[in-house]
């Protein structure tokens, strides 16, 4: 294995590009930013743990990925540098190629050479270093490159008549140039990535991988070579089995095509409706997919052809296809388990298993639902919530707890009815005393387990007295019953005593019914 790991969640891509998306080792080197022969030792130790599938088998979490493949270390042995001017110059000669000059190469170090992938990237590093460019040729169905423009488009309110600026995103196919737009609100990460949705649609397919530029949306932390994919862009593409390669800080060949194809949008089509007036984004939208079709059907000079026959011809029968199942927006985020086994997502708060206190946790946010995932493995699935509570599954309490809430306001008045009136007006007392009824569950469960040791009509008379005596705490009231004064009969208080039981702010016994 490398000397220097590499993240569980590049190790994990690796293995979802090799046997989910069928990459080749160079396509997912160039894809993850790092070498193909590290991308062949990981797929070599996956093959010799019997991992051969996407998704992973059974029982195959980060923890166990980890120590199979991210702890052992073996050092790289130094081999003999090929000269590569000599290399550079053999291959002007049509009749020689890379893998005959890596064969010769390999005969004269016999005691140690690098690997066939590793000496042709050696070599295109090298090259970088004498030619100052090299022209891109794409394969069919293989690229799409985004990015946005960088002229807005106002949309005016026919209300208010407030101008609203839109943003444009271009997307443009690297083997045909064919070419799609559309505007939205912002390049905030839920218009980023379902724009991408609404394109692949549009197209009718998807291709091996996207090269977008490093807006905050598309990756993380942005680096020369080693990004890190935003989690929820990431995810989408996972589910169209599709890779993503973002281009390089400062290195604008890299999304050539992109930017080619943004100036192209700019001049044919914003250009054409600077001095148009337009009162929604869908109006908009419905211009920029006229003037759309019309850039795509037009001749291009140097080719003879138009994107539209480009695309028919090349990229739409290599695009792979669509999902069966259509893609839900999906927000993923850390979250961390706070004390009492909650995670808080917009207010909020949804259990997990207590024996997960103080873990962060990846949570996946639909409409529809709320995932919680942790190393990997799901651990917990709720209904989505936008307001204000808590929800709570039993299997995720500690048992203490579980117990507890079995209890409801209900069920203590139903068994302090049957214990006496007296008894049953008391629990209500004290149910309606605290701001909320849970907070005195453990006082009225303590309250009516006394029958097992004094009898239902003690401490049905206990009660009796403890309502007339004002005494509102348990230790009270086995006082009353240790010193037998539920024996004794109690002077009634004056009526104006008693009125604070009836008030508009304490709750009556059909609060709970």
């Amino acid at each position: 294995m490398p000397t220097v790991p590499i993240s569980m969640r590049k190790l994990k891509e690796i293995l979802r590009l090799k046997y989910g998306v069928g990459l080749s080792h160079r396509q997912i080197g160039r894809s993850l930013a790092i070498s193909p022969s590290v991308v062949s030792r990981y797929a070599n130790r996956a093959a010799q743990l019997g991992i051969k599938q996407w998704p992973l088998p059974t029982g195959w979490d980060d923890t166990k990925l980890k120590h199979a493949f991210l702890q052992t270390q073996v050092k790289m042995k130094k081999h003999s540098l090929p000269d590569w001017a000599t290399v550079h110059r053999e291959l002007r000669n049509k009749c020689v190629t890379l893998q005959l000059l890596w064969e010769e190469y390999c005969e004269r170090n016999p005691g140690g050479f690098y690997s066939y992938n590793h000496y042709c990237r050696m070599y295109r590093e090298w090259l970088k270093t004498t030619s100052p460019s090299m022209r891109q040729v794409h394969k069919a169905g293989e690229k799409l490159f985004v990015d946005y423009c960088g002229p807005i488009v106002g949309v005016t309110d026919p209300e208010t008549g407030e101008i609203r600026t839109a943003q444009v995103i271009v997307a443009v196919l690297g083997a045909s140039s064919y070419t799609w737009a559309e505007a939205t609100w912002s390049q905030q990460l839920e218009d980023w990535v379902m724009s991408h949705v609404r394109c692949f649609q549009w197209l009718g397919g998807v291709p091996e991988l996207v090269v977008p530029d490093n807006l905050k949306s598309a990756t993380s932390r942005a680096c020369k070579y080693d990004p890190d994919v935003n989690p929820t862009y990431q995810q989408m593409l996972e589910h169209y089995n599709v890779a993503v390669l973002p281009a390089r800080p400062r290195k604008p060949k890299d999304k050539a095509k992109a930017e080619v194809g943004v100036q192209v949008v700019e001049r044919w089509i914003m250009a054409r409706i600077r001095h148009e007036i337009f009162y929604s984004l869908a109006s908009l939208n419905q211009r920029i997919r006229e003037l759309l079709e019309r850039l795509n059907n037009k001749i291009m000079q140097k080719l003879g052809y138009s994107r539209a026959e480009l695309f028919i011809q090349l990229d739409k029968p290599a695009l792979k296809p669509l999902p069966e199942a259509s893609y839900s927006y999906t927000l993923v985020k850390k979250v961390r388990v706070h004390a009492d086994y909650h995670v808080e997502i917009d207010k909020h708060y949804y259990s997990v298993p207590c024996s997960l206190l103080g873990q962060q946790l990846e949570a996946w946010i639909s409409g529809e639902l709320v995932r919680l995932f942790n190393q990997g493995q799901e651990v917990a699935v709720h209904p989505r919530k936008r307001t204000y509570g808590y929800s709570t599954r039993n299997e995720h309490m500690p048992e203490a707890h579980r117990q507890h809430a079995t209890w409801t306001p209900e069920r203590l008045l139903e068994w302090a009815g049957h214990i006496g009136s007296e008894t049953h007006s008391y629990v209500l007392h004290i149910l309606n005393s605290r701001p909320h009824p849970e907070q005195s569950y453990r006082f009225c469960l303590g309250l009516l387990n006394l029958h097992k040791k004094y009898s239902k009509a003690r401490l049905n008379a206990a009660c009796a007295r403890a309502l007339k005596t004002k005494v509102w705490r348990l230790s009270g009231i086995k006082s009353i019953l240790e010193k037998g004064l539920d024996k004794q009969p109690v002077q009634d208080p004056k009526p104006d005593l008693l009125s604070t039981m009836e008030h508009e702010n304490v709750r009556g016994s059909e609060y709970y019914h």
